[in-house]
């Protein structure tokens, strides 16, 4: 390609992303300039040093920014931003990484989306295919950044965990394997307040498939098949579903997972497989429809399903201490992720709770909360909506503001064959820097009980 020493592209956001797609650019001749309106991580800022790429932390300046030709934006950003208003009133495209790396590479895109789920169904996958044999890397949301693997390996196929965010900023991007899990209300704020806008987010996972392509969906989720009727998917559709007999597709048959698929026939008992609860079985059957697609021996699907180990903060065991559980669940920064834990219990839980709330409706957790818990602990600076929600179904309700006291809390309040869950079903920022710390510090506090 020629260089294109012309093109100025402004990315904005110095995170795994943006220090990625810096790389990526400069490496293609574009002339690169990096902004971000936060202190950039030091790992990040020595990567820029070390490749002689410009950058500014702590502001955005304008005169910098709106000469770009296009610029390349975190998924963190808000459309809502002063600058990328700037941006759009010029009209400068502004693309997301994803976007961006994709014109160059030629691999096959496994993309995985969807409210809940998707961070456990790629992982899975990725351990699939890896496990299989396949020259296969792990981008999106989770892991290195794309951008900087197409710059610096040579990948024949991509597992890519693809928020509702990156696909916003995602126009001709085709992924090759699209795998759609579920779509229930989270982060409305970014789509104001509309589940319609959400989904139509979420259905750009679809946008650029073509006939020899896969559209991986499932067929229980009543606000995907909403949106299913009113659109035309060019892709070759394969459904999932634990209520109904699918071919093509993956269904249950008693205890026995079955994907049946273009001549492709495997079958697992669900008992075998590592990850448990109702949720997971729709985790593994899209991971496994992608197997199948891609024709993997059955046996070595089998295998990796059986011997798969979630990934940290999501439903992870920590420790059994006096007969109790601990559970970090750190990850369900929703009300539907806590859903899902809470579902997967069989015994009685101490349920830590709260953080920042994002406009949460707790009622569809008052079903679980009134049969499977007997207390909560609530971590947050603000916990009136949480008391508010439950007052009526639990018998004990206690604000702590620690990680420390929490678990504290719970331990005391719970008794030998009981699990403490932490599953906060809120964003972490008002205690913590993130949901991974949030994790680390309660893992930590459970290890000094």
């Amino acid at each position: 390609m020629e260089p294109k020493k012309q093109n100025r592209l402004v990315i904005l956001g110095a995170g795994e992303s943006g220090a990625g797609a810096a790389y990526l650019a400069q490496q293609q001749g574009y002339d690169v300039f990096v902004s971000d309106f936060g202190t950039i991580a030091d790992q990040y800022k020595k990567h820029l040093q070390d490749w002689n790429i410009r950058f500014e932390e702590n502001q955005h300046t304008e005169a910098e920014i709106l000469n770009a030709t296009e610029v390349v934006k975190s998924p963190g950003i808000p459309e809502k931003a002063p600058i990328i208003k700037k941006l759009k009133e010029k009209g400068v495209p502004v693309i997301s990484e994803i976007e961006f790396a994709g014109r160059y590479t030629n691999a096959n895109i496994i993309g995985i989306t969807g409210s809940n789920g998707k961070t456990t169904t790629t992982s899975l996958t990725y351990f699939i295919l890896k496990n299989a044999g396949l020259n296969v890397g792990l981008a999106g949301n989770i892991g290195k950044s794309f951008a900087y693997q197409v710059a610096t390996e040579k990948f024949d196929h991509y597992v890519l965990e693809l928020s509702s965010f990156m696909l916003d900023d995602m126009f001709r991007f085709r992924v090759n394997i699209a795998v759609l899990l579920n779509i229930t209300p989270d982060h409305l704020d970014r789509y104001d307040y509309k589940l319609e806008n959400y989904a139509a987010s979420k259905f750009r996972i679809a946008q650029n498939q073509t006939g020899s392509d896969y559209f991986i969906y499932c067929e229980d989720d009543p606000e995907t098949l909403k949106v299913m009727e009113g659109k035309k998917i060019e892709a070759q559709q394969l459904p999932f579903s634990i209520k109904k007999k699918l071919s093509p597709g993956a269904y249950l048959d008693q205890d026995q997972l079955i994907i049946n698929i273009l001549k492709e026939h495997f079958q697992m008992s669900i008992n075998e497989l590592a990850l448990q609860g109702k949720h997971n079985i729709y985790n593994s059957m899209a991971s496994g429809i992608v197997a199948k697609v891609l024709e993997l021996r059955n046996e070595t699907i089998r295998e990796s399903m059986g011997g798969f180990k979630n990934i940290e903060h999501r439903l992870e065991f920590v420790a059994k201490i006096s007969g109790i559980s601990f559970i970090n669940d750190s990850k369900a920064t929703n009300v539907n992720s806590t859903w899902y834990a809470l579902e997967s219990m069989s015994v009685e839980v101490v349920l830590i709770l709260g953080g920042v709330d994002k406009g949460n409706d707790y009622s569809m957790l008052k079903d679980l909360v009134k049969h499977k818990v007997k207390a909560i602990v609530c971590l947050g600076k603000d916990n009136r909506r949480i008391h508010d929600a439950f007052e009526d179904d639990v018998e004990v309700i206690v604000n702590t503001f620690s990680a420390q006291e929490a678990v504290q809390v719970a331990y005391h309040l719970a008794k030998k064959g009981d699990t403490v869950l932490l599953s906060p079903a809120c964003a972490s920022f008002d205690l913590f820097k993130n949901y991974e710390d949030r994790g680390r510090q309660f893992k930590q506090a459970v290890k000094e009980l």
